[in-house]
This record gives C-alpha cells, sequence and structure tokens, in this order.
C-alpha cells in the first residue's frame, strides 16, 4: 500500500518536494488543500501542476478511514468504530464541552499493556497505527463535523484511545506535529493531552521534546504490589522508577502532569490508598492533578465493579484534606459503549458469530 499523505509533516512534505524536483511553496499549497479546504482527492488540488499531481497520486494514498459504526450519546458524545486499509478496527471518540470539541485518538490495534481492567487490551495489539491512520481519525471526525454545517472544528484532542501512545512513539510524535502546525489544523499544544501507562523512559524522551503538549500518567494504583496486581506494566516501571521519570519531566518542563486514577470497588478505593497516594505526590503536588475516574464496567472484567459514590467522595475529600488538587471526572457516553474498546470488541465479537 502506498503510504499516506497525512502521515508527512510540512518539512517532510517540503523535503519530499525538493526532491522530486518541485518548488517549495507547492508544499503550503498542498498542506492548505489537505487542512483548510479538506478536499477527498488529489484531482480537487486545483492550483496544483500535472506534473505534482501525478506525483502525489503515484507515492501516496488520500482516503481516509472508512466509517464502520457510529453510536450518538444523549450527551452529544459520538464514538466512531473506523476500519482501517488493512481491515482492522479501531475507535475514535467526539466529546462535546464548554470550552470546545475534543477528539480521543487511538495510536494502535489492540493494546499489549495488559491492564487487568481495560477492554481496550482484552484484543492483543496486533500493529502500531502509523501517523497518518492516528492524523486520518481527526481529519474524519473534522469531516463529519464540516458535513454538520455549524463552522464547528476539532480543539482538543486526547491521546487516550486505543493502545499505549509511547509504545508507537515516532508515529505519535509526527501526528502530534501535523495536528499542531499553524498553517493547516492549528490544534494548540496546550489543547492536546497524551496519557501514558507508564512508559519511565519514554517519559524521560518526552520531556526532551520540550513540547507544550499535556501529559497524564494513568497510575491507579499507588504502591508496586496493588499496581501489579491491575496493571503488569508495573513489573517492567515499578512506581519507584516511574515518579523518578516523573521528576525529570517536571524538571524539565515546570508544566502540570495529570495523574490518572480509576476508582475500583474494594479494591483501591479505600481512604489507606487516599493516603497513601497523597503521601506519593506530595514533592510533586503542586505540578499534579489527580484526575478520579469512576469505573466503566466491563463485561470480560467481571472481578471489578464500581466504586460506590461514597467511597469515591470520602476518597477525593482525603486528598483534598491532605493538599492534593482532584477532582472526580465528568462522565460522558454512558448510555453508549462508554469503555475504550468496548465497541470494537463487541464489532469483532459480532463478525466472528456469523
Amino acid at each position: 500500500m502506498k503510504p499516506s499523505i497525512y502521515s508527512l509533516t510540512m518539512e517532510q512534505l517540503t523535503e519530499w518536494l525538493l526532491e522530486k524536483g518541485q518548488k517549495k511553496y507547492r508544499a503550503q499549497q498542498i498542506w492548505d488543500w489537505l487542512y483548510k479546504k479538506r478536499v477527498t482527492t488529489f484531482s480537487d488540488m486545483k492550483n496544483i501542476n500535472k506534473d505534482c499531481l501525478e506525483l502525489l497520486e503515484e507515492h501516496f494514498d488520500i482516503e481516509l478511514l472508512k466509517e464502520s459504526v457510529k453510536q450518538e450519546s444523549a450527551d452529544g458524545t459520538i464514538k466512531f468504530l473506523f476500519q482501517l486499509p488493512d481491515g482492522n478496527l479501531i475507535e475514535t471518540v467526539l466529546m462535546s464541552f464548554s470550552y470546545g470539541l475534543s477528539v480521543c485518538v487511538t495510536t494502535q490495534v489492540g493494546c499489549n499493556i495488559g491492564c487487568s481492567f481495560c477492554a481496550s487490551g482484552i484484543l492483543r495489539k496486533s500493529r502500531d497505527l502509523n501517523s497518518g491512520e492516528i492524523v486520518g481519525q481527526i481529519m474524519k471526525v473534522q469531516q463529519f463535523l464540516d458535513a454538520r454545517g455549524k463552522d464547528e472544528r476539532v480543539s482538543h484532542i486526547v491521546v487516550m484511545g486505543i493502545g499505549e501512545p509511547f509504545d508507537n512513539y515516532s508515529n505519535l510524535m509526527n501526528f502530534l506535529r501535523v495536528v499542531n502546525d499553524p498553517k493547516g489544523l492549528a490544534i494548540g499544544a496546550r489543547h492536546i493531552t497524551v496519557s501514558t501507562s507508564g512508559l519511565a523512559q519514554k517519559i524521560r524522551d518526552f520531556a526532551d521534546e520540550e513540547l507544550q503538549v499535556n501529559l497524564a500518567l494513568s497510575l491507579h494504583a499507588p504502591n508496586d504490589e496493588l499496581r501489579t496486581e491491575i496493571m503488569k506494566i508495573n513489573k517492567a516501571f515499578p512506581i519507584e522508577k516511574l515518579m523518578a521519570a516523573l521528576d525529570y519531566y517536571l524538571e524539565k518542563n515546570n508544566r502540570r502532569v495529570t495523574i490518572e486514577y480509576i476508582l475500583l470497588k474494594d479494591v483501591n478505593d479505600h481512604e489507606k490508598e487516599a493516603l497513601e497516594l497523597a503521601k506519593l505526590l506530595h514533592n510533586k503536588r503542586h505540578l499534579t492533578y489527580v484526575n478520579l475516574i469512576p469505573y466503566n464496567p466491563v463485561s470480560e472484567h467481571i472481578q471489578y465493579e464500581r466504586s460506590e459514590k461514597k467511597s469515591i467522595l470520602a476518597f477525593y475529600d482525603t486528598l483534598k484534606k491532605n493538599g492534593i488538587q482532584c477532582g472526580i471526572r465528568h462522565e460522558q457516553g454512558t448510555d453508549i459503549d462508554a469503555a475504550c474498546g468496548q465497541l470494537r470488541s463487541k464489532q469483532i465479537k459480532k463478525t466472528k458469530a456469523v
């Protein structure tokens, strides 16, 4: 298959065109057609000469992902199941907030991190997405918004879909540079959040990029014994190593990091864990924010239940009393397949049953 034109950053596109004997300014023209006018065929690029169009047609694919399923929630959340060129399925979610429209993108087909509570890891990773396939998710959602005719645009991105973004690092970085480019989609770096389950060395690498992109760390437990029980990645990157990488990131970037913490009934939602978490984050309390997340039950993980409301509030109160900035995440899309990976898993099972 030809590589996607959406895989290229502006710099890469410019270099490629120069190598092919084209003028440098062609890159900006093509970029404008792709990300401002959002054409779907190379032939629609009216001010591009015939030779250049033929080169683009010969070397690149402009086709985007195919929409397989679309679920719409009463609260406005829309979950898309997209089919990749090789037939694999991925999920992308559009969410509406007071501050704008946010899209949650997927970076891998399946996931090998193996968090015991997560729907994304039910189906093992088969491959990484290339950067064009990640950008393609944003483009498909933006085309959907264009078709609604309300002058809407994707203003925020969270890289929290299926897969571990830092396990697909180079494609992730290319994606970030494409969507952040001020001459294209121009989605501000501070409006983009990348979530990791805790690949310590990649957190350090990300710190060295010195981007304004936000970082979120999926912690979910305050000690090694409990975290290893629910997140096997902790065997490779125990909390001490993870906190050291986080310290490096904070020192290098001085940017607040969100600590994601899913509350599981009678597993990690006691006062004991809240106090441990407060102690763990004490010396980082001014540059961390704990996002408490009510659990979305997954049928394959029947050992876990959502924490009771009183337990969630008690956990929150304990953190606040110990000087930790925190909040309880507002839930969206609970009337559809809310947990990341659920829709994909159901669709694959349905296909196999036919």
